[in-house]
Order: C-alpha cells, then sequence, then structure tokens
C-alpha cells in the first residue's frame, strides 16, 4: 500500500475540511483464501485493499446537511474532501441531524499501531489436513469442493469533534461440499472462525462423509408441513433476515413485523414460546466485532451523525419477548426510547436448553433434518413472511436415526412465527449462515425443533 499510513490520511483529510464537522474513516483490508474443486486446489491467493470514506456536514441556514464520499487506495485528498462537502451542500437538510459524537466510547483500540494484517500462512494447519482429506474422499470415490477464506479489516475513524478509534476485525470461513461422481448427491460443512486455529477439516469432513452415506438411498416427499428440526445454520439465515428488519421507526410507522396494531411497536409483546434470547454483544468470546458505531451512509438502522457511538451488548428478544428494536439517536429523541445500534454478530439461545443436535434428532420419532436454506427472499414484510429453498441434503429421521435423503422443498415461513411455533431449542453453539455468510459470520445459534415446518412445494434444485 501507499507510504501514507491510513492515520495520516484521517489526518490530512480532517485538516482540509472547511465544513462545519467532518468524519472521516480509512478500512486497511487484507485477504487470503484458498479454493479447491473436485479433491485438488485450484486456487490461492492474497489481496489487499484501503477505502476512504469522507462525511461532511454543512449547514446551510435551513439545518444540517451531510454528504458521502468514498474512494479506493490513497486519493487526492483535497479532491475528496472537496468532493464530500459538496455532497453535503446539494443534499439539503438530514432529518436524522443530531450533534456529532465526541466523547469516546471503550474499546477505541490502539490508534497509533500499524494496520493488522492477514496472509496465505494463515492456513499453515489448514491446508496438510486439507490434503488429507482430499485422499481419505478419493478412496470413498467422493468428490470435495469448497473455499477459505480468512480476512483482517482495520477501521481508522476520526472526527473534528475529537476521535479517534480504531478497530481490527478479523473474519474466516470454510465452506466445505461433497459431491458424488455424477453429482447426484450433495452435501455442505461449513464454519466461521476468526484465526482458523480452531478449524478442524477433519471434523468438517467427518460430517461431510456421514451426510453422503445418508444420502445413498432417496426417498420422495411431498410438499406439506413437516415436524422439522432446523440445524444452528439455517436458524443463523433465518434469525438474521430478522435482525436485519429491526428498524424502531419502520416498526413505529406500521412498516414491518414488530409494528403493532393500532400504532406503536410490539416492544413487551411475548414473541417465543420458549425462553429465547435473542442479542448481540461485541465482546463475545470468538465472536467479537467493533464495540462504536462506523456508518458511512444513514439509513433506518444506523447514521452518518452516529459514528463514535458506542454500541454496547442488547438483548432484543429477552427470555421470548421483544426487548428492543434498533434505533438510531434521532429516531430516539422523537419517541423518546433509547438509542440502540446494532453489531456484526448475532446469538440464540435457550438458558433452559441442555441437549445438542445430535440429541435431538436421536429423539425424533418421523420428521425432517435439514442442512441449509438458500435463495431467502421477502414475500410479505407485515408479517416477514419469507420463501427461500433447502440445499445440500434433507433427511428423513424415523425412530431417532437418519434412513435416507429426501427432495428438496420450498418453503414459506415467517422466522418471527416459528419463534412462536418452536417447542425445543437445543444448546447454542458457533455456526456459519450459509446465505449470509458474504457479510454475516459471526454467529452462534441452536437448533431449533418446529413441528409443522411449511415446505410450500417440490423443488428441482440440488
Amino acid at each position: 500500500m501507499s507510504r501514507v499510513t491510513p492515520q495520516e490520511l484521517v489526518e490530512k483529510c480532517l485538516a482540509a475540511s472547511t465544513a462545519d464537522d467532518q468524519i472521516t474513516f480509512v478500512v486497511e483490508s487484507s485477504e487470503a483464501n484458498l479454493r479447491w474443486a473436485g479433491n485438488s486446489l485450484t486456487t490461492n491467493g492474497s489481496m489487499r485493499s484501503r477505502r476512504v470514506v469522507v462525511v461532511s456536514f454543512v449547514d446551510g441556514g435551513a439545518g444540517m446537511a451531510a454528504g458521502t464520499v468514498t474512494r479506493t487506495g490513497t486519493p487526492d485528498v483535497a479532491e475528496l474532501v472537496a468532493a464530500s462537502e459538496q455532497a453535503a451542500r446539494d443534499a439539503g437538510p438530514a432529518e436524522d441531524a443530531v450533534p456529532l459524537i465526541s466523547d469516546a466510547p471503550p474499546g477505541v483500540g490502539d490508534w497509533e499501531a500499524p494496520a493488522a494484517e492477514t496472509s496465505i500462512e494463515v492456513f499453515a494447519d489448514f491446508a496438510p489436513d486439507l490434503g488429507q482429506a482430499f485422499g481419505e474422499a478419493r478412496d470413498r470415490d467422493e468428490r470435495l469442493y469448497g473455499f477459505a477464506e480468512h480476512g483482517m479489516a482495520t477501521t481508522f475513524l476520526g472526527s473534528s469533534t475529537g476521535l479517534r478509534l480504531r478497530h481490527d476485525q478479523p473474519s474466516g470461513r470454510v465452506e466445505l461440499n461433497g459431491k458424488s461422481p455424477d453429482f447426484s448427491r450433495s452435501v455442505w460443512a461449513g464454519v466461521g472462525t476468526r484465526d482458523f486455529r480452531d478449524v478442524s477439516v477433519a471434523g468438517l469432513a467427518a460430517d461431510v462423509e456421514r451426510k453422503m452415506g445418508w444420502s445413498r438411498r432417496t426417498v420422495e416427499l411431498p410438499a406439506g408441513r413437516y415436524e422439522t428440526l432446523l440445524p444452528p445454520s439455517a436458524v443463523s439465515d433465518l434469525m438474521i433476515y430478522l435482525y436485519w428488519t429491526m428498524e424502531a421507526r419502520d416498526a413505529d410507522e406500521g412498516r414491518n413485523v414488530f409494528a403493532k396494531q393500532g400504532g406503536g411497536n410490539r416492544v413487551g409483546e411475548r414473541l417465543a414460546a420458549l425462553p429465547l434470547t435473542l442479542r448481540i454483544d461485541p465482546y463475545a468470546p470468538g465472536l467479537e466485532s467493533a464495540p462504536f458505531q462506523v456508518v458511512g451512509a444513514s439509513s433506518g438502522t444506523a447514521s452518518v451523525f452516529d459514528n463514535g457511538m458506542a454500541a454496547p451488548a442488547v438483548d432484543w428478544i429477552a427470555e421470548g419477548t421483544l426487548a428492543n428494536l434498533i434505533r438510531p439517536r434521532a429516531w430516539a429523541l422523537r419517541t423518546t426510547a433509547p438509542a440502540t445500534a446494532a453489531v456484526d454478530n448475532l446469538i440464540l439461545e435457550d438458558p433452559t436448553a441442555s441437549v445438542s443436535t445430535e440429541e435431538m434428532l436421536a429423539a425424533t420419532d418421523r420428521g425432517l433434518f435439514l442442512t441449509t436454506l438458500w435463495y431467502i427472499r421477502e414475500v410479505d414484510p407485515q408479517t416477514l413472511l419469507l420463501t427461500g429453498l433447502t440445499r445440500d441434503g434433507v433427511f428423513l429421521v424415523e425412530g431417532g436415526e437418519v434412513t435416507g435423503a429426501v427432495n428438496n422443498f420450498r418453503f414459506n415461513e415467517s422466522p418471527v412465527d416459528l419463534l412462536g411455533r418452536a417447542v425445543q431449542a437445543g444448546l447454542t453453539e458457533r455456526t456459519l449462515p450459509r446465505e449470509w455468510n458474504d457479510w454475516f459470520t459471526r454467529c452462534a445459534m441452536p437448533a431449533l425443533r418446529v413441528p409443522d415446518f411449511n415446505m410450500s412445494s417440490v423443488s428441482p434444485a440440488s
């Protein structure tokens, strides 16, 4: 990268400002990856990048306006700052305008230290273990496909109010697909990680091998409602969608599933039959994320005026009851409710749970055991009805044992409604979402038993 450090770039942008206020943040990123197909590595590589975001605040007399401009690499500072200030003048007064944050939140990091980096060396132990898994798959006449990625992003945020904040965010993921030579059978296993030291290739390969064995026998089933075990990965994809929908303003104005009939929102209403808690915590072990807001553009869940605001742990659902919604400071001031910020992790847990996913499976008389969900899309925002497909293994459980693989389905379900119908939750464990892991890898979820999951139609997808 350029000899100009991220810290120097932040200071140069702030010094060049002629606006009323300015926030600049620089994200210095590095990434390493491995990809494989048919039991052989295909590519590996590493990348580095820099993103510079300048948010200028200009009061034209009618109210404070905000303008954001983003560049990559090491841009012309004068041009970047001028473009941001012009964007603010062109934007007009911002309805989310509030005074900028000036008090540093906890967890600000070491501003002076160089940006953290990753490299291909992060796979030093992973790669040999992967080679062994390739050999074992060949011996079974099966094929392994997939990828491993590790990234390190360091964010440096400075403001004209004196903030100097820094956060190092490691992110890693592995997806491992097993397939038969004719591609008629396909299964999946995946895991998220901070540093790959906790990734067991042997464990992932054993999971794939077991599911491939289950899928040797196939059973055709019609659409319908089935008792279904949703594994942690599938639960995470549904709960992430729910989390992304928890905008207080949309609820207060009647536009989402958390709106209360007759006005207001559903905070205080019981949503889950089980004592489930859905929460975030930037300091959760293994799931650590930025403990302060870094916002490039305002939305219903975040405001550029809230850059640097502390983002502590929050219970969104507490023991089954809706406890909080995501609320930037501007909307909080209008509603006299507390400001709450989202972070990049999510945890669902039942404090009374005592069984593993395996024990839940063994206690199933007859039902379906899913692997993952994908192609999830919203059908109705008022109920948060989602549709999507099952993928890479739907298994029939009879008498506590998997007796074969069944065809894929399209499903129609609301995660809010599912919480109300789930009759059992397992122990919470770290998991990797399948649909959303391009954006969200830090999740811990239990398996859920739903007595009547709606498989609305048979799908030819495999």
